[in-house]
């Protein structure tokens, strides 16, 4: 296949998927006028934004499966027509429970990940795949895009016009993207049975990487339902104004997940995943501290002083929060391409799974926070714990024995350590890590 046609390839496979992620993030923009109509809480919003994220989540690991054993142009195909049904029902719902009902069905969309990552993967050798996944993962822009598209629709033709534009949007995509992609080249590779395909799990590598996903791609796809309302309501913003403030996060988050990808390339994904982190944890911290009105009693009588952030400094801070979420989320996939090329379809659909599971709780955890707490960072707060003990915990089992800030330092591979994974080590680092003799150090 000529260079020129798997680009093509690539390119209708990642707008599929942009328009999937779109209407995975409806109810993010679409919910607000929802929430007003049925007077639903904040823990009743985040479980109604919720819910397309769960089965999305959950369906990733049989589509990644099916995406080995059938090949991913016919289960993407699938997915586009039959989502498209549930989509439009939501036109005509009034209670929660039909939205909630609904956004399971149509959460399906969010599965399209686990199909079209190892689909356009097996079109490129090892060298580029890192940044070929970052650049289908660019599709993410579709969180975004439903930030522009959807409150002007609402704004003129009612939130009803929504799902039934995105309805139409599924169909024409299947149309497309039937056209301009071609047969997955590795369309049978999951001959074994369900037990062998799932051996893989046995591979702490695996975990690794689902723990990494659960906070980059989770993190990403709870705000981008979550911040629409939080601009509404902690500074008071339109739904237009709101949207657009969020897509500030959404679109880095999407559009710089090919640059990830080339930085895993280039640097290794390991190292882009530690200085990711660190970046992520800064920024939460600093998102987290909440609007404080402090009186200091001086010689001189009370001294008022307001501690917060304003809007403006507030959508840098989540802009630069995006762009460490876009690189960690294409270099937890660089680490999968490379280590796992033979099972690519179930290890994209678990890693996948994790970090759909952790998208489906946090906006849940997010509304139950603010809900307690009555404070609107809380959000923030939560974020910043899960990122601060996962780098301790990458500290521990990682960086101490890989180059990821300057020479190894500490002991050799642990007794009953494999080859493989000695080996794995050496190359992520860019040097062999040599065990110490009896003595040494």
């Amino acid at each position: 296949m000529t260079n020129v046609r798997r680009l093509v390839v690539l390119l209708a496979t990642t707008f599929a998927f942009t328009v999937c992620f779109s209407v995975w993030m409806m109810f993010g923009v679409v919910g607000i006028p929802i929430r007003h109509e049925l007077g639903l809480n904040a823990a009743e919003f985040g479980l109604l934004t919720s819910m397309p994220v769960l089965t999305g989540a959950l369906f990733r690991l049989p589509l990644g499966i099916s995406t080995d054993r059938f090949g991913g142009r016919i289960v993407m195909l699938a997915l586009l027509v039959l989502c498209a049904v549930p989509v439009w029902a939501c036109s005509y719902a009034s209670k929660l429970w039909q939205f909630l009902l609904l956004g399971l069905a149509l959460g399906l969309v969010g599965a399209s990940f686990a199909v079209g990552t190892p689909y356009v993967a097996r079109f490129f050798p090892k060298e580029r795949r890192g940044f070929a996944m970052g650049v289908f993962g660019a599709g993410t822009t579709g969180a975004a895009i439903n930030m522009f598209i959807a409150p002007a629709l609402i704004t003129q033709y009612g939130w009803q016009s929504v799902p039934r534009v995105y309805a139409v949007a599924l169909l024409g995509t299947a149309v497309l993207f039937w056209i301009f992609s071609a047969p997955d080249p590795g369309a049978g590779s999951g001959g074994n049975s369900l037990r062998q395909q799932l051996g893989v799990l046995r591979d702490l590598r695996v975990w690794k990487y689902c723990q990494y996903y659960s906070i980059v791609f989770g993190g990403f796809t709870a705000l981008s339902v979550w911040m629409p309302q939080y601009f509404v309501q902690e500074y008071g913003l339109e739904i237009a104004q709101a949207a657009l403030l969020a897509a500030c996060f959404s679109l880095p988050a999407g559009v710089l997940r090919a640059l990830g990808g080339w930085l895993s390339d280039r640097f290794g994904a390991h190292n882009v995943t530690w200085w990711v982190m660190w970046a992520a944890w800064i920024a939460l911290f600093l998102l987290s501290y909440p609007q404080t009105e402090l009186i200091i009693h001086t010689i001189r009588g009370p001294a008022h002083f307001h501690i917060g952030l304003p809007w403006l400094p507030f959508t840098a801070l989540l802009f630069a929060l995006g762009v460490a979420f876009a690189c960690g989320m294409a270099s937890t996939f660089k680490y999968v391409g490379d280590d796992f090329p033979a099972n690519l379809g179930i290890v994209t659909g678990i890693v996948g799974l994790a970090g759909g599971i952790g998208g489906f709780l946090l906006p849940i955890l997010f509304g139950t926070l603010v809900d307690w707490l009555g404070v609107s960072s809380s959000c923030f707060m939560f974020l910043y714990g899960i990122v601060w003990v996962s780098l301790i915990l990458n500290y521990w089992t990682e960086v101490r024995r890989l180059p990821v800030m300057g020479k190894p330092v500490g002991p050799g591979p642990a007794r009953g350590e494999t080859a493989q994974a000695r080996g794995a080590a050496g190359i992520l680092g860019g040097e062999r890590i040599v065990p110490l003799k009896a003595g040494e150090g």
